[in-house]
C-alpha cells in the first residue's frame, strides 16, 4: 500500500468516526436549534476527545487532510464547534517554547481553553477590523470573530511577525453577539487597552496560514453544501408534482447533475491541496487559491439551487436547508472571499515572468514515459516538418497519414491495449502524459481508440487479428457511423438497415455529421430488427469497408473548417462476419465504445484548454507600458478565474484515471468530466477573444491574425465538444439518473 493510499485510508476512518459521533452528539438536538455558547462548549469538549483539538500541532500526526475533513463534517450537520480556531492556533504558535503558549497549547488540547481565532489586520477583508498594540495592551475592534462568545482566548495577528494572546475574561474586553446572514454565531470583540501577552510568529508564515484557513472554511462550506444537496435529491425523489415526482422533471434533473460536478470539483481538489501540503509540496498554495476561487461562485450556486429545488418547504427556517446555506455564504465570502484568491493566482501567472500551470505528478512510470514521448516528437515532429504541417489550412491539419504511421512504429497507438492484442497495458496515468504531450506539442490526431476498444470487447478473433494490426501501425482510421437525421442524441431512434441475404448483409440507409469520413473503415450501427421493442434492442454493429460499391459521401465543411460527411448507403453489401458482437446486440457494443470513449474525452479536452491556456498567458505577459494586458485587473481576474476552472477539469480527469486504474470508470463519472471540460473549453474561448480583442477573431492565413487564427478558431472547434459523443443535456440527465438515482 502507497503512502498515498494509507493517507486516504486514515482520512475515510476519520470521517466515518466523526460523522458517527456527531450524528450522536449534535444532530438529535435539530438542525435548526439555537447554538448558545455553552452547547458550543459542551460539544467542543466531547470532540476534544476524539482528539481533533491537537490537529495541526507539532508533533502531531494528523495534517491539513485530516483538518479538512473535520471541517467538512462540522459543516455538514451545521455544527459550529471552534475547530477553525483551534487548528489555526496550533499552526501557528506550537512551534514556541513560550510558557504563555505551553500552557495554552496544553489546556487547548485538554478541552479547558478554547481560543477564538482572528487574523486582524492580515484579514484582506478590511471591514474585520483591527487593533493596536502599545504597552502591552490591545484597542481597537474585531468584527466577525467566530466563537468569541465560548471561547476563553483570543489570539490575533497583529503583524507578519507577531501575534498576540488576549484572555477574554479579562479586562477591557467586551464580546458582542452579532447576526450575519440571518444566523448567530459571530462576534464583534471591542478591546480597550486589554492586556496581551506578544508571541512572535517564529517560523509561521502568516500569510500561508491565511491560506490555509481559508482551504478550511473552503471544506465547511463545501460539507455544508453537500449536505444540503443531498437532502434535496432526496426530496426530488419523493416529492410529486403534476402525478411524478419533480426528480423526473429534466429542468430538475439538469441543475441537480451541475451540482454534483461543482461538488466534486471542490472534493477533488480540496483533496489535492492537502495531499501536496501534507507532502511538503509548494504548489499547495496555487491549488488552495484554485479551490478558493472556484468555491467561492460555484458553492453559491449549489446552495441557491437547492433552495429552488426546494421551493417554499426550504424557505422556512423550521428546515435544515437554511442552515447550510447561510453557512456556504459566510465561508466563502470570509477571509477576502474568491477576490482574494484570484489576486494571488494572477501574480503567480502573470508578474514577474509568470509561472505556468503546474505540472501534475503522474506517478514514477507517468512522469517517465512523459518525458520519453516529449523527447520523440522533438525528434520527429519539430523543424521544418511540424513548420509545413501548421502553414496548412485547418481542414488540412485533422489527420497525417506519415505521422500516424511513425507513431505506429511506437506502439503507442497501442498505449492502454492488453498486452494480447499487441499493446502495452499502460496505465491510466500513463495514458495521460501520452495525451498531454501530444497535445503541447500539437501533434495530430491518431489511432482509432474507440472502435479497437469495441473489437477488443466484442470482437471475433478474425476480427481481432485483421483489424486491430493495422490500427496499431497507423495505417487504417476507423470513422463512427452513428448519428442519422432523425437520430442524433436519439441513437435508438435509428433508422438504417441491415438485412441478411446469405453470406452478406446488405445496408440501407443514410448518416450525417460523421467525422473521419475519410477513414478506411466505418463502424457502423444499423437497424436488424425493425420491430424490437424496446427499439435500441434491434440494433447491430459492423464494420463497413469505405471502398464498397453503393457509399456515396457528400462532404460538408464544418463550422470550425474541418470536416463531416453525410454518408449514404445504397444496397451495400459487406461479409457476415463484418458484424460486430451478436445480432441485435449492437446497443451493448455501442453504449461500451460511447463510454469508453467519455472517459477519455474530459480528460484530452481538458488538456486541450490548458495548452491554449499557456498560449493566451504568453500573449497576456508580452505587452508592454500602458499596453500591457497583464496588469488590466479585469484581464487578471479573467485569467485567475480560467486556472481556478482548468485546476477542476484536471481534478475530474484525475480522478478518472484513478476510477479506470480499478477497473472501470463509471458512464456518469466520464460524464462530468466530459460535461465540465467540454464547457470549460467554450468558456476559454469567449474569454480569450474579450481578453486580446478583434486580432483574435482573424482567421487562419489572414494578414495580422493572433497565432494564425488559433483562438477563434479554438471557440468555433469547442462547440463539437459539447455536442458530440451525446449532447451535454444528454449526459445531465445521465448524471442525474445513474449517479442521483433519480427517476427516468
Amino acid at each position: 500500500m502507497t503512502a498515498t493510499e494509507q493517507a486516504d485510508d486514515v482520512t475515510a476512518m476519520l470521517r466515518d468516526s466523526l460523522r458517527g459521533f456527531l450524528d450522536e452528539h449534535w444532530r438529535p438536538r435539530g438542525a435548526t436549534a439555537s447554538s448558545s455558547p455553552d452547547e458550543i462548549s459542551a460539544v467542543w469538549r466531547k470532540l476534544v476527545g476524539q482528539g481533533v483539538a491537537a490537529l495541526g500541532a507539532q508533533g502531531d500526526e494528523g495534517g491539513l487532510a485530516e483538518i479538512l475533513v473535520v471541517m467538512a463534517e462540522l459543516g455538514r450537520v451545521g455544527c459550529p464547534a471552534p475547530m477553525w480556531s483551534a487548528a489555526l492556533a496550533n499552526l501557528a504558535i506550537s512551534g514556541s517554547q513560550a510558557d504563555a503558549v505551553t500552557d495554552l497549547l496544553a489546556r487547548l488540547h485538554s478541552g479547558t481553553a478554547i481560543v477564538a481565532f482572528s487574523f486582524g489586520a492580515l484579514d484582506p477583508d478590511r471591514g474585520t477590523g483591527s487593533i493596536e498594540a502599545a504597552n502591552s495592551a490591545a484597542t481597537g475592534v474585531l468584527r466577525c470573530v467566530e466563537a468569541a462568545g465560548s471561547a476563553t482566548h483570543l489570539l490575533v495577528a497583529l503583524d507578519q511577525a507577531h501575534l498576540a494572546l488576549i484572555e477574554l475574561s479579562g479586562p477591557g474586553v467586551e464580546c458582542v453577539a452579532t447576526r450575519a446572514m440571518g444566523a448567530w454565531g459571530l462576534h464583534e470583540v471591542r478591546l480597550n487597552a486589554a492586556p496581551l501577552t506578544p508571541i512572535p510568529a517564529g517560523g509561521v508564515d502568516l500569510d500561508e496560514l491565511r491560506i490555509k484557513g481559508k482551504a478550511m472554511l473552503t471544506a465547511r462550506a463545501c460539507g455544508a453544501a453537500r449536505r444540503a444537496f443531498e437532502l434535496a435529491v432526496d426530496y426530488a425523489r419523493e416529492r410529486h408534482q403534476f402525478g411524478q415526482p419533480i426528480g423526473k422533471f429534466q429542468a430538475i434533473q439538469h441543475k441537480l447533475a451541475n451540482c454534483l460536478i461543482a461538488l466534486e470539483g471542490v472534493r477533488l481538489i480540496l483533496d489535492h491541496t492537502a495531499r501536496l501540503h501534507d507532502g511538503g509540496e509548494v504548489d499547495w498554495r496555487y491549488f488552495a487559491d484554485c479551490a478558493s476561487a472556484f468555491s467561492g461562485g460555484a458553492l453559491r450556486q449549489v446552495a441557491l439551487e437547492t433552495q429552488h429545488t426546494f421551493g417554499a418547504i426550504g424557505y422556512a427556517e423550521e428546515h435544515e436547508a437554511p442552515i447550510h446555506f447561510k453557512r456556504v455564504h459566510l465561508d466563502t465570502v470570509a477571509l477576502g472571499g474568491a477576490s482574494d484568491a484570484k489576486r494571488r493566482l494572477a501574480s503567480r501567472l502573470l508578474d514577474a515572468g509568470g509561472a505556468g500551470l503546474p505540472q501534475y505528478d503522474l506517478g514514477t512510470a507517468g512522469n517517465a514515459f512523459r518525458e520519453q514521448v516529449r523527447s520523440w516528437l522533438a525528434q520527429n515532429w519539430s523543424g521544418r516538418r511540424k513548420d509545413v504541417f501548421d502553414q496548412k489550412p485547418f481542414a488540412k491539419r485533422e489527420f497525417d497519414a506519415g505521422f500516424a504511421r511513425d507513431i505506429g512504429d511506437t506502439g503507442w497507438i497501442g498505449l492502454g491495449w492488453p498486452e494480447q492484442f499487441g499493446g502495452q497495458a499502460r496505465s491510466p496515468l500513463e495514458q495521460i502524459a501520452f495525451m498531454e504531450t501530444m497535445e503541447q506539442g500539437e501533434a495530430p490526431r491518431i489511432g482509432a481508440a474507440i472502435q479497437a476498444n469495441a473489437l477488443m470487447m466484442f470482437g471475433t478473433p478474425d476480427q481481432q487479428q485483421q483489424y486491430l494490426p493495422e490500427i496499431l501501425r497507423g495505417e487504417a482510421m476507423h470513422g463512427m457511423g452513428y448519428s442519422e437525421p432523425q437520430a442524433g442524441s436519439d441513437l435508438a431512434a435509428l433508422r438504417t438497415s441491415a438485412v441478411r441475404d446469405g453470406d452478406h448483409w446488405v445496408i440501407n440507409g443514410q448518416k450525417i455529421w460523421t467525422t473521419t469520413w475519410w477513414g478506411k473503415y466505418m463502424f457502423l450501427a444499423a437497424r436488424t430488427d425493425k420491430d424490437a421493442k424496446p427499439p435500441h434492442a434491434g440494433i447491430s454493429m459492423f464494420i463497413v469497408p469505405m471502398d464498397a460499391p453503393g457509399i456515396t459521401i457528400r462532404p460538408s465543411a464544418t463550422m470550425y473548417d474541418g470536416t463531416f460527411a453525410n454518408i449514404f448507403y445504397d444496397n451495400v453489401r459487406i461479409p457476415a462476419e463484418n458484424l460486430v458482437g451478436e445480432i441485435n446486440g449492437g446497443w451493448k457494443v455501442l453504449t461500451g465504445a460511447l463510454a469508453f470513449e467519455r472517459g477519455l474525452v474530459g480528460g484530452g479536452i481538458v488538456l486541450k484548454v490548458a495548452h491554449a491556456f499557456e498560449q493566451l498567458r504568453a500573449h497576456v505577459m508580452a505587452g508592454e507600458g500602458d499596453r500591457s494586458l497583464a496588469g488590466d485587473p479585469i484581464v487578471r481576474d479573467r485569467m485567475a478565474t480560467l486556472a481556478s476552472e482548468i485546476e477542476i477539469g484536471r481534478q475530474l480527469m484525475m480522478h478518472c484515471a484513478e476510477l479506470a486504474a480499478d477497473g472501470v470508470t463509471p458512464p456518469e463519472y466520464g460524464a462530468i468530466s466530459k460535461v465540465f471540460s467540454g464547457e470549460l473549453m467554450e468558456r476559454f474561448g469567449e474569454a480569450a477573444l474579450d481578453i486580446l480583442g478583434m486580432r483574435a477573431a482573424l482567421s487562419e492565413q489572414m494578414p495580422g491574425a493572433i497565432d494564425n487564427g488559433r483562438f477563434e478558431q479554438n471557440l468555433r472547434h469547442s462547440l463539437m465538444w459539447v455536442i458530440s459523443i451525446g449532447t451535454n443535456e444528454i449526459q445531465r440527465s445521465l448524471i442525474a439518473q445513474r449517479a442521483l438515482g433519480l427517476p427516468r
